[in-house]
């Protein structure tokens, strides 16, 4: 692989990108993660400078269409387009089926699973358990992408390096998905035995990159614009995508194109800012879910907004004790106004391992 110079991957990374009929803004995606990347979620990204952004898996069986879980997932109320949508299963004419049906509900891009490491799903077979079986996969992705091309809807897919390190075949499914007509591939940089730990490795994503003509998306550690250029250059990969990193810091978007731009990184964001917001995130939030699920899911999103914050610890504990939508939006406002004022700029550290990690592979 040609190692491009640094400045030429950083504007490409904030270039348009074309899947299908779809033209994103850039190439900075927030990865979907399950109870996360809900449709409030994925607005916030959205206006905060992420080119795209995939729902959270839906369910591919039919008996769970009505679940109000999947009910909320296929809801796109307001989300400005393309609308993607990710499917999970393991039956090739039900993932087809599901395909249709989100389609039918406004999806405008249909992404496949084969990348979540959850016990609950990999026991199914279904996320990265369906690595382990490459015809099954390869059948799963040639049928969504049957059904999805009369409605000229394209199909991605994401997936890890292999199921374990004595079986990394992402270059050789990626080769076969390319085949059946997957228009873009995401690869996060671990097996499904490491699940979330250790570091990500690049060289698989470079060799996927290497391997296909469609476009190759590097995801695993990518925390910051350091990591996110280290990224982009070890790989050759046409974007990235973030997923733990946005947790609580959905601005990270900016904060990475900041650097992409400018070769350093930017201010951290006002401290107004920041509580409006989270304010606006949490009154979207209640609207999706409702005042009893809104306040429970509610607490994990303010308590990674808070991690990093000082003292707020004590916040997020009596967060946590409160029942009431408006009780928390009183409490988390009245706080955040008074740090304000004692931090014009938002507080929080942002060192972590894995920052630290891609300072050593940066050039």
């Amino acid at each position: 692989m040609t190692m491009q110079p640094a400045c030429t991957v950083a504007q490409r990374a904030l270039s348009p990108l074309r899947i299908g009929p779809h033209v994103l803004p850039n190439r900075l995606f927030v990865a979907p993660m399950a109870g996360v990347t809900d449709r409030p979620f994925r607005i916030l990204c959205r206006q905060l400078g992420a080119g795209h952004a995939v729902s959270e898996m839906v369910t591919s069986q039919p008996h769970l269409y009505a679940s109000l879980k999947t009910s909320r997932r296929a809801n796109h109320d307001g989300e400005p387009g393309p609308i993607a949508v990710q499917i999970a299963g393991t039956d090739a004419a039900m993932m087809a089926e599901a395909a249709r049906y989100n389609i039918e509900r406004g999806a405008q891009i249909i992404d496949i699973n084969m990348g979540c490491p959850a016990k609950k799903v990999c026991n199914a077979w279904a996320g990265s358990a369906l690595m382990q079986n490459e015809p099954l996969a390869i059948a799963i992705a040639e049928a969504v992408v049957a059904a999805c091309s009369p409605s000229g809807v394209p199909v991605t897919l994401k997936m890890r390096t292999g199921w374990n390190a004595e079986s990394r075949n992402a270059v050789r499914l990626a080769r076969a998905f390319e085949a059946v007509g997957v228009q873009m591939l995401t690869v996060h940089g671990r097996t499904r035995e490491q699940g979330y730990k250790g570091h990500a490795e690049y060289d698989t994503i470079a060799a996927v990159k290497q391997a296909v003509r469609i476009p190759v998306v590097a995801n695993g550690d990518i925390t910051d614009g350091v990591s996110a250029l280290a990224v982009l250059l070890r790989t050759g990969a046409d974007a990235i995508m973030v997923g733990r990193a946005a947790q609580g810091r959905p601005w990270i978007f900016r904060e990475i194109a900041h650097y992409l731009t400018h070769g350093q990184a930017p201010a951290p964001p006002a401290t107004e800012v920041v509580r409006q917001a989270l304010i606006a995130h949490l009154h979207e939030h209640y609207a999706l879910y409702g005042e009893y699920t809104g306040v429970r899911t509610a607490r994990k999103h303010i308590a990674w907004y808070l991690q990093d914050v000082p003292e707020g610890k004590a916040l997020r504990c009596a967060i946590n004790q409160v029942d009431s939508s408006a009780e928390q939006v009183r409490l988390l406002d009245a706080w955040l106004a008074q740090l304000a004022r004692r931090h014009p700029r938002w507080p929080a550290t942002q060192a972590s391992d894995a920052t630290q990690h891609h300072d050593a592979l940066a050039v």
